[in-house]
This record gives C-alpha cells, sequence and structure tokens, in this order.
C-alpha cells in the first residue's frame, strides 16, 4: 500500500519561467499528474487540448482562456477545465499554480 506525500511548503518545488513554464511534477500515474508551475510576468502556456484538469492558483495574477472563454486569475482561485477542452494561461504579474489532471492522455 502506497504511505500519503508531504509537500508541506510549495514554494521549495515551483520555478518561474518564462516564455513557459517548466513545472515541477509531484506525483504522477498513467492517470494523474499533480505538479506546481511558475510563470514570470508575460509568460504564458498557449491554448491546448488536455485532458480533465483542476487549476489552483497559489500566487499573483493572470488570466486563464478556456474554450475561448477568459477567467481572471489571483490567489485562491480554482478553475476546473473538462476533458478536451482547450486552455492556456498568460501571467499578469508573478504567477505559481498547482495544477492537478486526471483521465487517460489525449490521444
Amino acid at each position: 500500500m502506497d504511505t500519503g506525500m508531504l509537500f508541506a511548503d510549495w514554494h521549495e518545488f515551483v520555478h518561474f519561467s518564462s516564455p513557459g513554464p517548466q513545472p515541477t511534477i509531484l506525483h504522477e500515474t498513467d492517470t494523474f499528474r499533480a505538479l506546481v508551475a511558475g510563470l514570470e510576468p508575460g509568460g504564458r502556456i498557449l491554448p491546448h487540448p488536455e485532458r480533465l484538469a483542476l487549476y489552483h492558483v497559489l500566487e499573483g495574477t493572470g488570466t486563464m482562456l478556456v474554450d475561448g472563454e477568459r477567467h481572471a486569475l489571483r490567489p485562491g482561485a480554482t478553475v476546473i477545465v473538462p476533458a478536451g477542452a482547450s486552455r492556456g494561461i498568460e501571467a499578469a504579474t508573478r504567477l505559481a499554480f498547482l495544477a492537478v489532471r486526471v483521465g487517460p492522455e489525449p490521444g
């Protein structure tokens, strides 16, 4: 049986970068991936389809585009994106987030 995993301080794992993220994978299986990532101001993730995902903003502000709809990001905001939906992120300030993806990789 697997034991739980504790990540006491996300600051130890996030790497801020631009123009795109350099995520730190916290845990990964065939159908699950948890990661933290950071973007410098102006950094972005171009819109792309992906599996079901949850994004939780840890610090900073920006915008998330989900199938053409813009969502304002701020600390504490959580966005759940359905499988197959296009999503992208643009950082207005230094932005850190936790992402959890579940289900099979899009094929």
